[in-house]
């Protein structure tokens, strides 16, 4: 279940925009859909297909539209516009708002904002905004830590030591972003992201000791709000009778909420660094997608071997 997004908290998060006309209809105006609309049509009385449910966005051409209108029918262009669904109204580049509109507003408890950015600009501003927070979303056990710059999601069966592992990577300088649940959502077609319930934000359990507050122990640099997954690293108690990948010529695969996310799977056992394991096999990822990969320069060197072993039989 998705949670709507209240105007207020829209204007909370855009510092861009300012409140002209009904701050005290925030609080109850809420968007549901994160396409905004530019309502040309509906300037000229084309209701048809009016997207009542989004942001109506007027830009210097919907205002320059409105003014050569009597006062009349903007009037009653703007009194249809503003509908019980309508979120709220929001006029770029500083333009002057018509009367006409803020009157509709406020008699349809609708705000309206301004913002001094250009048309598109602040519609792809908004729109980014929107699909973020409106995503649906979907919570995981697992700890999330951002290592060089990647984000990184450690999952694995209970007591297996994933938060004891991400408390060793942090105090070897690396960030978390949540641990225990990760609430992930997909921002585009291939990159999901991940982030901490607000509950959670910044704070570990360990066990023997409890929950601890990370950025109060570490510092705000040992924390982050939200990371992209790149590597999903799964810790699993060692089995003799598994067969563990040893020249990472293979790439596993895990899907989350509709994308694919390289997963590489680590056994746990007693005399093993796991920090520093996990630690390398970020950087190890990262050299791949860089171009460089250690296991094909290990099959280049042997197929060379066995071509100059033939020769030297021959």
């Amino acid at each position: 279940m998705v949670e709507p997004v209240t105007v207020k908290e829209l204007v909370k998060a855009n510092p861009t925009l300012k409140v002209i006309e009904g701050e005290n209809f925030l609080d109850q105006r809420v968007i549901s859909v994160s396409d905004i609309s530019r309502p040309g049509l509906e300037l000229t009385g084309y209701f048809d297909f009016y997207p009542k449910e989004r942001i109506q966005l007027l830009g210097r051409t919907e205002i320059s539209y409105s003014k050569n209108l009597n006062h009349e029918a903007r009037q009653k262009v703007f009194k249809r516009m503003a509908t019980p669904e309508t979120p709220c109204f929001v006029i770029a580049r500083d333009l002057s708002v018509p009367q006409e509109l803020i009157e509709a507003c406020n008699q349809a408890k609708i705000p309206v904002l301004q913002s001094k950015l250009a048309t598109t600009r602040l519609s792809s501003l908004l729109t980014d905004y929107l699909d973020e927070k409106l995503a649906p979303r979907k919570s995981m056990h697992g700890v999330l830590v951002e290592i060089y710059g990647m984000g990184v999601m450690i999952i694995g069966n209970s007591g297996v030591g994933k938060s004891e592992t991400a408390l060793d990577l942090i105090k070897r300088g690396h960030r978390l972003i949540a641990d225990d649940r990760v609430d992930v959502f997909q921002k585009d077609e291939k990159t999901v992201v991940g982030e901490a319930p607000k509950i959670l934000k910044h704070l570990m359990e360990i066990r023997g000791i409890g929950i601890i507050d990370v950025m109060n122990l570490f510092g705000a640099g040992s924390v982050r709000d939200q990371s992209e997954i790149q590597l999903i690293i799964k810790l699993e108690n060692w089995n003799p009778d598994s067969n563990y990948e040893r020249l990472g010529l293979n790439e596993n695969k895990k899907e989350l909420v509709g994308v694919s996310v390289p997963q590489i799977t680590i056994p746990v056992k007693v005399g093993r660094n796991i920090a520093i394991i996990i630690e390398v096999a970020a950087m190890n990822f990262r050299a791949k997608r860089m171009g460089y990969d250690a296991s094909k320069k290990f099959k280049e060197n042997l197929a060379e071997l066995i071509s100059d072993n033939s020769k030297e039989e021959k």
